[in-house]
């Protein structure tokens, strides 16, 4: 049988991360999933993106697994193909918010691929705005330095 995770990025604000917790918490009451992996740093201290997102989880009981260092998609991806493969995870459904979709596509299917993690992405319903699609123009300038980081990050930790 094929192990399959739920890998949630954070996102800014707190209504987002909640959109992102119930899309996860549909995927994982719909079918066979393993581990939940919640991923995303502090902006400015106090709980992280991923920490929020697991205090909020109302989903079916299943490992649920916080990454709490990212800041970034790369990062998300990246710091946590170690995790899925701990868990020999063969299969990972990204949650992303619409805008967010073509980073999160970028990033994981390049560096869980590498690694022979299955990617299937998921776009939740969350509300868009302005800040948001002017945040994703201005991060899509730096994918490809991104994408350079992260694997060079992967290289070091992950021995194939």
């Amino acid at each position: 049988m094929i192990r399959t995770a739920v890998v949630v990025p954070g996102h800014h604000g707190p209504e987002r991360l909640a959109d992102l917790v119930r899309a996860a918490e549909r995927i994982a009451g719909e079918s066979v999933v393993d581990v939940v992996v919640f991923t995303g740093w502090a902006r400015r201290g106090g709980l992280t993106e991923a920490e929020q997102m697991h205090a909020n989880w109302g989903g079916p009981e299943v490992e649920l697994v916080v990454e709490p260092t990212a800041s970034s998609t790369a990062e998300n991806a990246a710091r946590t193909v170690p995790l899925l493969l701990e868990r020999s995870v063969k299969r990972a459904v990204v949650v992303c918010a619409p805008l967010h979709r073509y980073r999160a596509r970028f990033f994981f299917t390049r560096l869980y691929g590498a690694y022979g993690i299955e990617v299937e992405l998921r776009v939740a319903r969350t509300r868009r705005s302005v800040g948001a699609l002017l945040w994703e123009l201005g991060a899509a300038t730096a994918c490809r330095r991104q994408l350079r980081a992260a694997k060079a990050e992967l290289a070091q930790v992950v021995q194939t």
